[in-house]
C-alpha cells in the first residue's frame, strides 16, 4: 500500500483514524461489502495492529460472521478447559485464535486501501483529518478507532497480562487451550494463567491478573510465567515474542452520558466506544457485531454511521448491566484473595450457559442461576454493590489498550 499524497485531493469515501483491530476488521468487511470504496487508513504506530493474539469461542459469533473472519484465523481447538484448585474441567467448544500477523497480512493486501503509519492525528473531525506534520484529509466518512480513552461516566477494574510465546525443549503435552489455570499463587487480585497450544512445542504461557488499579511490573509477570513453566516441568529453549495488555474490566457505566452528542463526533468504534466484554475486557467479537452493522449503513456517512453506532452501544450497555454487577461482586465484594472463588463457582455451571456467558446472550433463567445458590462472596457484601452507583474504591478510571 503506497502513501497518499500531502493533500486531500485523492477522492477517499472513508478514513479510518487508528490502525487497531477494530479499524482493520472494518476494512476487510466494508470492501467485502463495497469493493469500490476507496479508504484511508492512519496508524499513529510503526505497523498496523500491535503484536497481539485475539481468541474468540465460536458460539461468539454468528454462522455468518464465522466465514468471513475464517480466513484470518491461525489456530483452532475442538475444546478449552480451567483449571481450579477444586478441579480441572473441559468444555466442548471450538476456541479460535488469530495472530495479530494475519490481519495485518489481510489488510495489507486490500485493493483500495491506503495506509499511513507513524502518521500522529491532530484533529479528527467528522469529515476530516489533519495530522500534525500538516497534512489533511477530507472524506463523507471518518472512522475513530484509536483506543480507549479515559471517560469520567465509566469505573473499571483491570485485566492486565503478559504472555510469551516460547518453544519448549520436549512437547509441553497440553493439547486445548487453557482458558483459566487458577491453581497458581494468588495475588495482586485474582490471577491465573492462561494457555494457547500451537504446536507440541509452541505454547503461549500467559500471567493473568484482575487488579483494582493499573501499575504494571513487567519484570513480576515476566517471573510468573518463568516459574509456571518451571513448575509444569517445561524447559524454555526459546522465546519467540512477548505480548501484553492493560484491559477494561467495566465496574458501573453511565451509557446517556458516555453517548451524549454522539451523531455530532466521528463515530467511534473498539475499546474507544468502549464496546468490549465488560468481564473479559476482550473486544473482537464485539468489534465484528459493529463492522457487519456499519457494513449495513445505507449511506456511509459520518453521521449515519455514528447514529446506529450509538443505539447499538446503548442497547450493549443495557445488556451488560447484569454482568457488571457480576463485576462488582468479584472486584469490591470478594476478598482480594478469595475472588478466583466467584470463577470457580461460575466454571461449575452448564455448558450451554457458560458459552451464552461470553457470547452476550444470558436469559433471565442463565442470569438467576449465576445468582442463586451459596454465594462465593460474603451476603453482606453482595448487598453493599448490588448498584452501580456504590461507593466504589477506585482511584483510576483511565487506562491505555489498543482497540
Amino acid at each position: 500500500m503506497n502513501d497518499p499524497s500531502r493533500n486531500d485531493d485523492a477522492g477517499f469515501d472513508l478514513i479510518l483514524v487508528g490502525g487497531g483491530l477494530a479499524n482493520c476488521l472494518a476494512a476487510l468487511r466494508l470492501l467485502q461489502r463495497r469493493p469500490q470504496l476507496r479508504m484511508l487508513l492512519i496508524e499513529a504506530g510503526d505497523k498496523l495492529v500491535d503484536n497481539k493474539t485475539w481468541s474468540f469461542y465460536e458460539s461468539d459469533l454468528s454462522a455468518e460472521q464465522l466465514e468471513w473472519v475464517s480466513p484470518l484465523i491461525g489456530t483452532s481447538w475442538p475444546e478449552n478447559k480451567v483449571r481450579f484448585p477444586r478441579y480441572e474441567r473441559t468444555f466442548p467448544t471450538f476456541y479460535h485464535s488469530i495472530p495479530s500477523e494475519n490481519l495485518r497480512k489481510a489488510v495489507e493486501a486490500l485493493p483500495n486501501v491506503k495506509a499511513l503509519t507513524g502518521a500522529q492525528a491532530a484533529d479528527v473531525g467528522v469529515r476530516s483529518v489533519s495530522l500534525r506534520d500538516g497534512r489533511a484529509f477530507r472524506a463523507p466518512a471518518v472512522i475513530d478507532g484509536r483506543g480507549f480513552e479515559g471517560s469520567p461516566h465509566l469505573t473499571l477494574g483491570y485485566q492486565k497480562f503478559i504472555g510469551l510465546e516460547v518453544v519448549t525443549e520436549e512437547p509441553h503435552g497440553e493439547t486445548a487451550p487453557t482458558i483459566m489455570d487458577a491453581t497458581v499463587s494468588q495475588r495482586d487480585g485474582y490471577r491465573f494463567v492462561y494457555l494457547l497450544p500451537f504446536d507440541e512445542r509452541r505454547i503461549l504461557i500467559e500471567d493473568t491478573r484482575y487488579t483494582d488499579g493499573k501499575d504494571f511490573d513487567a519484570n513480576d509477570y515476566r517471573a510468573g510465567v518463568n516459574a509456571y513453566a518451571e513448575a509444569r516441568g517445561w524447559r524454555i529453549k526459546r522465546v519467540e515474542r512477548e505480548e501484553r495488555g492493560v484491559l477494561p474490566i467495566s465496574l458501573a457505566f453511565d451509557a446517556d452520558d458516555f453517548w451524549a452528542g454522539a451523531e455530532r463526533q466521528p463515530p467511534q468504534v473498539g475499546l474507544r466506544a468502549a464496546l468490549f466484554h465488560p468481564t473479559t475486557g476482550y473486544s473482537f467479537p464485539d468489534a465484528v457485531r459493529t463492522v457487519d452493522l456499519i457494513a449495513s449503513a445505507p449511506r456511509l456517512e459520518s453521521g449515519v454511521v455514528a447514529a446506529l453506532i450509538k443505539k447499538h452501544a446503548l442497547q450493549v450497555a443495557r445488556d451488560h448491566d447484569f454482568f457488571r454487577l457480576l463485576n462488582r461482586m468479584l472486584f469490591k465484594a470478594a476478598r482480594t484473595e478469595l475472588r478466583y472463588r466467584v470463577l470457580q463457582r461460575f466454571y461449575t455451571l452448564p455448558p450451554p450457559l457458560i458459552d451464552r456467558f461470553y457470547a452476550n446472550a444470558l436469559t433471565g433463567g442463565d442470569k438467576a442461576r449465576l445468582l442463586v445458590g451459596i454465594p462465593p462472596v460474603p451476603i453482606s457484601r453482595a448487598l453493599r454493590v448490588l448498584s452501580p452507583n456504590s461507593d466504589f474504591d477506585v482511584n483510576e478510571r483511565n487506562i491505555h489498550a489498543s482497540s
